[in-house]
């Protein structure tokens, strides 16, 4: 049962909602939110080249980042959900936007001490609150309405979250990355991760003036029996976030080292960072087209092909040279689109009063963005340490995103049937 606050709350099913009690306000609050994730966490994508070059890392080396960032999905999500049960989904997102400024504050002594290890520590700590939002975030998405447009209310959501992951490549490329001439230091990154540490202060101290609605499915008839992890779709479902999460993250990481290769379309970093934005912003329109497509069909089917036709994109990408191993590539980020949501509200279905621990279970899961793209990383290393050839290392990586994406087209269309006594 996904609950608001407090735990013992007395609360109205969410069907019955309305503008007056919050439900727009909520919305409109959460897509704040949904932005500001997909933004913070896309700017990875720029520290990871950026602090390469800065530090003179290996492409293992530079994984850590995503590690980092990543690893406190495994570590912090289910004492997450622990507080939104305790404190309720404001009370947390306001607490996560708090701890996220903080990790952006701590990129200072990273600077002043110029040590990799302080940008990583800083990372886990932005990320931390990055997950108590996330957390938060998906389940209240998911309740708030009907349960049949759920996949498309959080789609919705996401669209935003695209919007954020669009701009913040294009921010990290003007802000960060056409430093790299200018310094050999870390220093391009106190401005914007300063700036961010305010911006999310701010929209704490506005989210805490707002009212919410507490709300929690009093309606769901699934069996109060068991535990979570009896229900196969979500076993599976846990499997299938860490594989979409892992395949995304990695692709996006490595984007940019990828399109500098000479065969492929020899982009500087700075260049490189604008087809990032287009990676993610295929993402934000095809969650747009998703958004309908989950309205009109079913949400499985819907998942099985977008996965289907994202293997086949990395397949072209990785056999061809020039534009079209570059647009093939890109245009992943289009059919990456309804994954989440479409992932998340299959594997949380009937789950009654399970749904909270589940949301846990499942931003857990997230920690396959640390996991794939380390080893992404280390397959690159081998092949160009015997090789000597880190274009054939990076598309030989690529396999391992194929693989992630597989496994999402089966859950899509047999993973996902709600079953019990897993």
């Amino acid at each position: 049962m996904a609950l608001g606050a407090p735990l013992d709350q007395n609360t109205n099913n969410p069907q019955e909602f309305n503008a007056s009690q919050g439900y727009q306000t909520a919305l409109y609050s959460l897509f704040v939110l949904f932005f500001m994730m997909g933004f913070i966490t896309c700017l990875n994508d720029i520290l990871l080249p950026y602090l390469k070059k800065v530090f003179d890392l290996s492409y293992t080396q530079a994984s850590l980042i995503q590690v980092c960032f990543f690893s406190a999905y495994a570590i912090m999500s289910i004492p997450s959900s622990m507080v939104v049960k305790k404190l309720g989904y404001k009370t947390t997102m306001i607490s996560g936007f708090s701890v996220a400024a903080l990790g952006c504050l701590l990129f200072l002594p990273a600077v002043t001490f110029h040590s990799y290890g302080i940008f990583l520590f800083a990372l886990f700590v932005l990320a931390t609150g990055i997950v108590l939002l996330q957390v938060a975030g998906n389940p209240y998405v998911s309740i708030l309405g009907s349960s049949e447009t759920a996949s498309a209310r959080l789609t919705l959501a996401q669209a935003l979250n695209s919007v954020g992951t669009f701009l913040a490549p294009y921010f990290g490329a003007y802000f960060i990355l056409s430093k790299l001439k200018e310094t050999t230091d870390a220093s391009a990154v106190e401005i914007p991760y300063i700036g961010l540490a305010v911006t999310l202060i701010v929209i704490a101290v506005i989210l805490s003036r707002i009212s919410l609605p507490a709300v929690q499915s009093g309606n769901d008839t699934s069996s109060d029996e068991g535990s979570a992890w009896s229900y196969s779709h979500l076993v599976f479902g846990v499997i299938g976030i860490f594989m979409y999460v892992g395949g995304e993250v990695a692709i996006g990481s490595y984007l940019i080292s990828y399109l500098g290769q000479p065969e492929i379309a020899g982009l500087t970093e700075e260049t490189g960072a604008a087809f990032v934005s287009y990676y993610w912003g295929g993402a934000m329109v095809g969650r747009f087209v998703g958004t309908w497509l989950l309205s009109q069909f079913q949400p499985g089917k819907v998942l099985t092909t977008f996965a289907i036709l994202a293997v086949a994109m990395i397949a072209i990408s990785i056999s061809t040279t020039g534009q079209t191993a570059m647009w093939s590539i890109i245009l992943v980020g289009f059919f990456n689109s309804i994954m989440f949501p479409t992932i998340f509200t299959l594997a949380v279905k009937g789950l009654g009063k399970h749904t909270a621990q589940a949301s846990g279970f499942l931003s857990t899961a997230i920690v396959g963005g640390a996991i794939i793209p380390f080893l992404f990383g280390i397959c690159v290393d081998m092949v160009k340490e015997s090789t000597q050839d880190e274009a054939y290392g990076l598309r030989l990586a690529f396999i391992i995103p194929i693989v992630c994406y597989a496994y999402i087209a089966w859950y899509g269309v047999s993973g996902s049937k709600v079953k019990t006594n897993a």
